[in-house]
Order: structure tokens, then C-alpha cells, then sequence
């Protein structure tokens, strides 16, 4: 981050180098996620607040890291709000949105919850249908 207030606002160049994601993906961004909402003054020149620098680091986290597209993140924000991809200030370590809710699938299971049952049968076909892609996906690195 540069020498500013952590409350200061930032110029969508400074945010660029922040987050090193380029200055077209930060706007394309803009028309994709209505949350990010940069103050324009004269000449249309971009200014983030804080809040928005953050939800940008969430997404950008939810795109690269933990592998989602587009339209994933913004059923993430729809379903959670933007409070599930806000990433803390503090450097305490916290969980990928993918590892919480994980282990939210974990507890369902545990409890005894047959949504996520699945018959003999269908479990055989899908391991069989594993098994075929790792067998695939070495033929493919031998070549």
C-alpha cells in the first residue's frame, strides 16, 4: 500500500499497484459488481474509498485464489452480501470463503442431513466417472 491514510482515498493507479491487477480489469470490475461504487470527479477521474479497496481484494481473492467466475462471486455477494468477501485490515488469519463454507457442508453432514446422501449406485457411477478423468489427465501429461 502506499504512504496514505489507510482512510484516504485512492486513485484507480494507486489501487492498480495496490492490488496489481490492471486499471481495465478495476473497471470492467465497476460494471460487473454494482458494490464497487468509485467517486468520479471532473474528467472521470476515479476515486476509491477504503470500503471499496477491500471489496476489490475480496473479489480479486474469490476470482484468483479460490477459483470462482464472475457470475460465482456475484452469487456469493447476492446470497451473503459483501460482508462474506471483505477481507479484515487486521492481519489476523482468516478462512477463504471456500474453506468456510466447506466447513458449513462439513456440520451439515455430520448432523445426519440426507440432503447430501447419495445411493450406492450414484456413488459407483461418479467414481467412475473420477477415475476416468485422472486416467485422461495422465494420458494428456505423458504427451
Amino acid at each position: 500500500m502506499s504512504n496514505k491514510s489507510p482512510e484516504a482515498f485512492r486513485t484507480i493507479s494507486e489501487v492498480s499497484k495496490d492490488l496489481a491487477i490492471p486499471q481495465h480489469v478495476l473497471r470492467f470490475w465497476e460494471t460487473k459488481f454494482i458494490q464497487i461504487k468509485p467517486i468520479k470527479r471532473g474528467g472521470g477521474r476515479r476515486y476509491y474509498r477504503p470500503e471499496d479497496v477491500e471489496i476489490l481484494k475480496g473479489i480479486k481473492n474469490l476470482l484468483y485464489n479460490d477459483g470462482y467466475t464472475i457470475r460465482g462471486v456475484q452469487k456469493v455477494i447476492k446470497e451473503n452480501g459483501t460482508r462474506k468477501i471483505l477481507l479484515k485490515s487486521s492481519k489476523v488469519e482468516i478462512k477463504s470463503f471456500t474453506e468456510s463454507e466447506n466447513q458449513h457442508n462439513d456440520d451439515l453432514l455430520s448432523s445426519g442431513n440426507n440432503y447430501y446422501s447419495m445411493s450406492d449406485e450414484k456413488r459407483k457411477k461418479l467414481m467412475d466417472v473420477l477415475n476416468n478423468l485422472v486416467t485422461l489427465q495422465g494420458n494428456i501429461k505423458q504427451k
